[in-house]
């Protein structure tokens, strides 16, 4: 085998017993990094840290490239399809772009609308002119068979400006206000109205007849 020390020093070729043994007396293992190669090519190291920061590398790897992968936006099967469905559409080819991701957006043409394709384009360029605040036209509109196709990209300089609008705009608005004190003073109970009338001290009149019997 090819052997490098765990100091990235190139030994050379040696027989394996031997990188066995030279291994073991740094405390470290032996680690076969080009099993290809003739002959293959091994590494002394501490396999748990080069695992570690082999995932580690991986993962990044994985995050750049995430970025770039292409989405797929089709609008419908045919050019009759509902303006509320095609702004559907719109908004997740918008979540991708904002997202990082480019995007593909297909027209189909079914039957006879294959004759009228100055209508795709027409659609086509108003999907560019709606998406223009975050994306770039990458490939322009072009028809293959039954199908047009174009490709956005999203332009970062535009997106990073529509995301500092949006963060200013939610700290412009600010907590919400506090409601005043909306209490209602204590009811006074009405006063009952004196309907005791008072009483006639005065002795009652009485009849000729009543006093002649007096």
């Amino acid at each position: 085998m090819r052997l490098i020390d765990a100091t990235d020093q190139m030994i050379g070729i040696i027989e394996t017993a031997e990188a066995i043994r030279m291994a073991q007396e740094a405390g470290l293992d032996l680690v076969e990094v080009a099993p290809d190669s003739t002959p293959p090519v091994c590494r002394i190291l501490d396999f748990g840290k080069w695992k570690y920061e082999q995932s580690k590398k991986d993962k990044a790897s994985r995050s750049k490239t995430k970025g770039h992968e292409l989405k797929e936006v089709r609008l419908g099967r045919s050019m009759k399809i509902d303006p509320h469905d095609i702004q559907i559409r719109l908004n997740q080819a918008r979540r991708f772009l904002i997202d990082g991701h480019k995007v593909q957006i297909v027209q189909n043409f079914r039957g006879r609308e294959i004759y009228h394709k100055e209508r795709g384009a027409q659609r086509m360029r108003e999907i560019i002119e709606k998406l223009s605040d975050v994306a770039k036209v990458e490939v322009p509109p072009r028809i293959v068979v039954r199908r047009m196709t174009m490709i956005l990209a999203p332009d970062r300089t535009k997106i990073e400006q529509l995301k500092r609008r949006e963060a200013a705009a939610t700290a412009d608005d600010g907590p919400a206000p506090t409601p005043d004190d909306t209490s209602a003073p204590a009811a006074t109970a009405p006063s009952k109205p004196d309907t005791a009338s008072p009483k006639d001290s005065s002795p009652p009149e009485l009849s000729p007849q009543e006093a002649a019997v007096e």
